[in-house]
């Protein structure tokens, strides 16, 4: 069974920085996307990044272009993603999922990780 867990969120000031990290674990990433979304309190989940597992092809949200960068590390089976300048509109749990095409919509992920809180101050 696939397994995502998420780690390195926490509480920044304003004008920081953090990297999260998703570790994929109990299957073989071949032809598949993997993706950030996140969901604010009263607020639908949103998508923030995506990669394609092979070949590296990124797409980033327009919210977040400039400031965020997702990436892999495809020996350690290792999502990153990169966040800089932090406002405190970036507040929210943050999740990684796993699915097959490059897509924004949450439907078109079918495997999630727990989440892990980021809590920008101002």
């Amino acid at each position: 069974q696939v397994a995502l867990v998420e780690s390195g969120g926490g509480v920044v000031q304003a004008g920081g920085s953090l990297r999260l990290s998703c570790v994929v674990s109990g299957g073989t990433l071949k032809d598949d996307a993997l993706a950030w979304f996140r969901q604010a309190p009263g607020k639908e989940r949103e998508f923030v990044a995506a990669i394609r597992w092979l070949g590296g092809i990124t797409r980033h949200a327009d919210s977040v272009k400039g400031r965020f960068t997702i990436s892999r590390d495809t020996a350690q089976n290792t999502l990153f993603l990169q966040m800089n300048s932090l406002t405190v509109e970036d507040t929210a749990v943050y999740y990684c999922a796993r699915g097959r095409p490059l897509g924004t919509s949450p439907r078109a992920y079918h495997s999630w990780g727990q989440g892990t809180q980021v809590t920008v101050s101002s």
